[in-house]
């Protein structure tokens, strides 16, 4: 059914009022539930920052720690290092002492056999 220009009517300003209220309440409900929806990711983002914050904290103290570890170890290496050394030329007197030996054994076998051919 169409209208005729005499039924339609313009909204009354109590009408007009009540639709701008109904409006308005619910831009403010939208909005505050977007601004709620943000502070809730800023809330998410402030404990993702703590948490990596002692996660960092945690990685400082094992790192100063290995530090420490290696400093110490270094210094032990250095208190070794004498010995080592002694360590290095007794083997190599060792390896000189046995070539020694070598020698000594093929001499005595030479002789033992140039002993035997004599006798």
């Amino acid at each position: 059914m169409v209208e005729t220009a005499e039924e339609a009517m313009e909204p009354t300003k109590a009408d007009i009022t009540g639709l701008c209220q109904d409006l308005f309440s619910k831009m403010a409900t939208y909005l505050t539930g977007e601004l709620t929806a943000t502070s809730e990711d800023y809330k998410v983002l402030e404990n993702m920052n703590k948490l990596t914050s002692l996660k960092y904290l945690e990685m400082k103290h094992i790192a100063v720690n290995i530090s420490r570890n290696l400093k110490d170890s270094n210094q032990k290496y250095g208190a070794l290092q004498p010995y080592l050394d002694q360590i290095t030329l007794i083997e190599e007197q060792v390896a000189a002492l046995e070539q020694a030996a070598y020698k000594l054994d093929a001499y005595s076998k030479k002789l033992e056999a140039k002993y035997k051919l004599e006798r």
